[in-house]
């Protein structure tokens, strides 16, 4: 039986790589096995259908899954990353080999010719929905509820890594919530024909639905590892999706949900200094195990951001912090100490070029040194739930319940508590705001500070350490902030006859 769950797993993960080769949407694959087939499978044995999965989740972190050769495509977390930049609190502040100063610059948002992100981001995320379809339409379908709980939480993990993708791809591609606007197309069945715009509400109400059925199959399930997703993550993307629309109280129970399960421990002060290696750090929430199967270098999440891996971050092309951000961290936050110059493997804080050398780093500190790539990756912390948590009461105008939560994450950033007692005396748009700066400075390279710009309508000043357009003022609306859809896909798919902006 093990080989037999081998070979499945080898042919969905073939579909799901393999099959994309021509457009971002692929046909139905019949080379290798059926939707019948897979669904019989699981019926034998349902850790046939979680290898499938597994599919997915190897797709996430596979380098040039936007379909280009670039070495800036290399899955999602390059898409945190160019987020990050976009929002302006990460700076491009260097320009070393060129890599990312034209998104840095907003010179490839702004034109919808240029692959990256505006076609890599389109191609990667539809090619997880694709492949989620492909799942869910082999264990019975949309509509269809699985009979075993070991399928229900298969069925439960494609539903959510679906609006999973529609989460982001709704932030990339529209400026703003607006339930009427027509953003993207929907595809809930495998191998669909090219299909015309939905609005943004009948994205939502599907991203909504995918996550309320996910959440219930998922009730008592227990992953085998952080790489899978679990009913606490469903929730997690489901409270950013409500916040995304304005749906505080909505988005402010779940945050709280995930928090009061009790599966997760918010970093300390040593984890956020502490490197960011390993999928077992019990403040992660989701990620990915990477190993040495997976052979990565240089076109990888560290490959851009680690001073201590083989990466263009030790070379020059530094990002970092914006220092305008920076400045405004109090000198006794363990926050302060992530941001930097390296020296000897120690940090000189707060010196050129600022980059998270302090945070992000192979735990052997040798500058240039860990190739292959087998530091892990964070897709969610439950650091943001507290904060999003924060968020939500404070727009909310509940007062004590948003510092009650901010000064949880406080405590874990502060050795003394007379540092944040300030926060005691904040209110109103004062303490949303202190939210607001917390949530920046959190979760610099993680890929959060876009979403917040979105959400709250955000004008962020560059600092002077950015190479290009330094004291400029972005909003959140700027069109450039946002990507556009790629005029190759306007080609190809003849029901989508103007891009987005």
């Amino acid at each position: 039986m093990k080989k037999l769950i081998y070979i499945f797993s080898i042919a969905i993960t073939s579909i799901i790589v393999a099959s994309c080769s021509e457009d971002y949407l692929d046909l139905r694959p019949t080379s290798y096995i059926t939707n019948e087939d897979l669904g019989e499978t699981a019926l034998i044995d349902p850790s046939i259908a979680e290898g499938n999965l597994r599919g997915i989740y190897n797709l996430m972190v596979t380098p040039y899954m936007g379909g280009t050769e670039s070495q800036e495509d290399f899955g999602h977390k390059s898409f945190d990353l160019m987020s990050d930049l976009l929002s302006s609190d990460l700076a491009q502040v260097g320009s070393s080999y060129n890599r990312f100063v034209g998104l840095a610059n907003y010179v490839w948002t702004a034109d919808p010719t240029i692959s990256i992100p505006n076609y890599t981001a389109w191609r990667f995320y539809y090619r997880i929905i694709n492949s989620a379809n492909l799942i869910i339409a082999s264990n019975g379908g949309n509509d269809a509820i699985p009979e075993s709980d070991a399928v229900k939480a298969v069925v439960g993990q494609a539903k959510t890594v679906r609006a999973f993708a529609y989460f982001y791809l709704s932030q990339y591609y529209a400026i703003q919530y607006d339930p009427s606007d027509e953003i993207l197309p929907l595809y809930i069945n495998p191998g669909e024909p090219g299909k015309p715009k939905s609005t943004m509400g009948e994205i939502y109400d599907q991203m909504i639905s995918d996550l309320d059925s996910a959440i219930g199959y998922m009730e008592g399930y227990a992953r085998p590892n952080k790489a899978s997703i679990n009913q606490n993550v469903a929730k997690g993307i489901l409270a950013y999706v409500y916040a995304s629309m304005g749906e505080n109280v909505l988005a402010k129970q779940l945050a709280d949900e995930v928090i009061n399960s009790g599966e997760f421990t918010m970093m300390d002060a040593t984890e956020v200094t502490g490197g960011f290696t390993t999928l077992g750090t019990p403040g992660w929430m989701w990620g990915f195990d990477i190993t040495i199967a997976n052979d990565l270098g240089l076109v990888s999440w560290h490959g851009f951001m680690d001073y201590y891996s083989y990466s263009y971050q030790a070379v020059g092309n530094y990002r970092g912090i914006d220092d305008g951000l920076y400045a405004r961290i109090n000198a006794n936050d363990i926050r302060k100490q992530q941001f930097g110059a390296p020296s000897g493997g120690n940090v000189i804080a707060g010196a050129y070029p600022l980059i998270p050398v302090g945070k992000f780093y192979n735990l052997n500190k040798v500058h240039f040194g860990q190739l292959p790539i087998t530091d892990d990756y964070v897709y969610m912390r439950v650091t943001e739930m507290y904060l999003l948590s924060a968020e939500m009461s404070a727009v909310e105008g509940d007062d004590f319940a948003a510092r009650t939560r901010l000064k949880e994450v406080l405590s874990k950033r502060y050795s003394n508590p007379a540092d944040y007692a300030y926060v005691d005396g904040l209110s109103g748009t004062a303490l949303l705001e202190e939210i607001v700066f917390n949530t920046k400075i959190e979760f610099i390279g993680e890929g959060k500070s876009y979403l917040l710009m979105k959400r709250r309508k955000l004008s962020n000043t560059r600092g002077t350490n950015h190479l290009n357009r330094a004291g400029e003022t972005i909003s959140y609306d700027n069109p450039d902030v946002t990507f556009s859809i790629h005029q190759r896909e306007i080609t190809d798919n003849p029901n989508i006859s103007e891009g987005n902006k």
